[in-house]
């Protein structure tokens, strides 16, 4: 009797081993996926983070809901929830951001994503707007990986910027206001992606290719990898970014 269960005992061992190696398996992806996300992760550049700062118009606070960005004056009616590019430190943004706040008296909350990457972020519009709750009108938007999650966040918003970004998902019907700012010289969103992307956009989005940016002239975190070649200052897209935004948030006020 003993010599028939072996058969039974051995096919027992064989699961359990693989049922061990498969639990293995996934802590390893687990593991290496968590390690990745906080590998290479780009910091903010130094000296115009350090200007920003400086910016007696900026007030800037380290809030729960993410950085954020408000006219030292206290009047703000409009936000824009910002969502940041894959890996990308939230205070990269503050430079190219802080006139939204200091000019046009936008509050900007420049989102801290879980483990750096936008989609592993599941948190809605109002987990960020909720940081300026006397803000009656808000806009989102985001940069690279950020903005294709603000496309999914749209339809809570009164309005969608898009950073050197497109949607994955159908926004055509939406009627959500758009601006769509892209660069001539990006190497990762390219002018050829974002224009493939184009019909899941409402027929009246405002397309800006601003002529000379790169896909990092969208932040002030330096160069990054597979990128073309800036042949415009960011001060000077900075000065663009701020009055085709401003735009549109005096359109949605």
């Amino acid at each position: 009797m003993p010599r028939m269960r072996a058969p039974r005992s051995r096919g027992r061992r064989i699961v359990v081993r693989a049922l061990w190696s498969l639990g293995a398996l996934i802590v390893l992806i687990v593991v290496g996926t968590l390690v990745w996300t906080q590998v290479g992760v780009m910091s903010a550049e130094p000296d115009p983070l350090a200007q920003a700062r400086a910016n007696p118009a900026l007030e800037i606070e380290d809030a729960p809901e993410g950085t954020v960005l408000s006219p030292a004056d206290g009047d703000s009616d409009v936000g824009l929830v910002f969502i940041p590019g894959a890996k990308v430190q939230p205070e990269g943004y503050v430079a190219t951001l802080q006139e939204l706040a200091a000019e046009d008296g936008i509050t900007v909350v420049i989102t801290r994503p879980w483990l750096n990457l936008a989609f592993f972020d599941p948190r809605g519009l109002d987990a960020f707007t909720s940081a300026a709750s006397d803000v009656d009108s808000w806009m989102v938007g985001g940069h690279s990986l950020g903005g294709v999650r603000a496309c999914q966040l749209a339809p809570d918003a009164d309005a969608l910027v898009l950073f050197a970004s497109y949607c994955a998902n159908d926004l055509s019907d939406s009627g959500v206001p758009v601006l769509s700012l892209s660069g001539s010289e990006d190497g990762l969103s390219t002018p050829e992606k974002i224009a493939d992307a184009r019909d899941l956009l409402p027929a009246d989005a405002e397309l800006v290719e601003i002529d000379g940016a790169s896909h990092a002239s969208f932040g002030s975190y330096g160069p990054q990898a597979g990128d073309g070649t800036p042949t415009i200052t960011d001060a000077a897209v900075r000065v663009q970014i701020t009055e085709l935004v401003g735009d549109l948030a005096a359109a949605v006020r």
